[in-house]
């Protein structure tokens, strides 16, 4: 997603072509810095607060400084308010904050960056896309930074590009055991009569911000939500899958492992109410 607009700690709102950090800053050299992502609905960033917070608990994992909540924030809006200036519909945009510890020697440094929403997840949505199970020993090692939005994603795309060469278009991640954890940048949902299930956090999963809006948009819509400790095959078996996240809204999931799901009806009733309270 190239950026469309940006902002930078002690510069403000930069020209995103422009916007750079220092060769030797340790979020470039190490992967060493936190980073959150959200959807704006209509130039209103969705759940900042609680991104901001996520973003303040990956920075402690990272063993980072505490970011300057304040200063994210402002950057946050500022990025927004240029990117809108060069906009010509208002429409949705994607919110990316990151926090780095800088060159050696240098400041800590905020960035928030806009750009537009991937063109290829309303086609995904209607399509919906098929997961193959991956193994990914994140609750069997402990020191794996569960839970931790880090800019060290190599091991994620390396997951989605596996996905892929299996023919499939995302992966689903399964601890040793068997335990269904979570997608590469997404929670895992799967329907089992009017019951919603969904891995703990205690896993060691990412506690994501449209996961939590689901667990609370469900009940309302007439299903019981369920987290706890699940084997794949009790996915399998389900009724209905769908994963979350805040970019990709609620995407349906027509197989897994090559065992196919017709159904969307959770996946469609609970992405039109996301929509609704977004918006609202």
């Amino acid at each position: 997603m190239r950026a469309v607009a940006a902002a930078v700690s002690g510069r403000g709102a930069v020209d995103p072509d422009d916007a750079a950090v220092a060769c030797d800053d340790e979020g470039f050299a190490r992967g060493r810095a936190a980073f959150e992502t959200l959807r704006v609905y209509g130039g209103r960033p969705f759940r900042l607060a609680e991104h901001v917070r996520r973003l303040e608990s990956s920075a402690r994992r990272l063993g980072l400084p505490v970011p300057d909540v304040d200063e994210v924030r402002s950057l946050a809006q500022q990025a927004l308010a240029a990117a809108a200036d060069r906009s010509e519909d208002g429409g949705d945009t994607v919110l990316r904050l990151y926090w780095t510890p800088g060159a050696p020697g240098a400041a800590p440094a905020a960035i928030a960056l806009v750009s537009t929403v991937p063109a290829w997840i309303e086609p995904a949505r209607r399509r919906g896309q098929r997961l193959v199970s991956l193994d990914f020993p994140r609750r069997s090692v402990p020191w794996l930074l569960p839970g931790t939005k880090s800019v060290s994603y190599a091991t994620h795309v390396a997951a989605e590009a596996e996905a892929q060469r299996r023919g499939a278009d995302d992966a689903v991640f399964v601890d040793l055991d068997g335990t269904v954890l979570e997608g590469p940048v997404t929670n895992v949902w799967w329907r089992e009569g009017t019951l919603l299930v969904t891995p703990s956090l205690e896993l060691g999963i990412l506690a994501g911000e449209t996961r939590a809006v689901l667990a609370e948009l469900g009940p309302a819509l007439g299903y019981v939500v369920e987290e706890g400790e699940y084997p794949l095959e009790r996915l399998l078996e389900a009724d209905e899958v769908f994963t979350s996240s805040s970019v990709r809204e609620v995407m349906p999931v027509t197989a897994v492992d090559g065992r196919d799901y017709a159904s969307r009806a959770a996946a469609e009733a609970l992405q039109t109410a996301l929509r609704s309270a977004a918006r609202a």
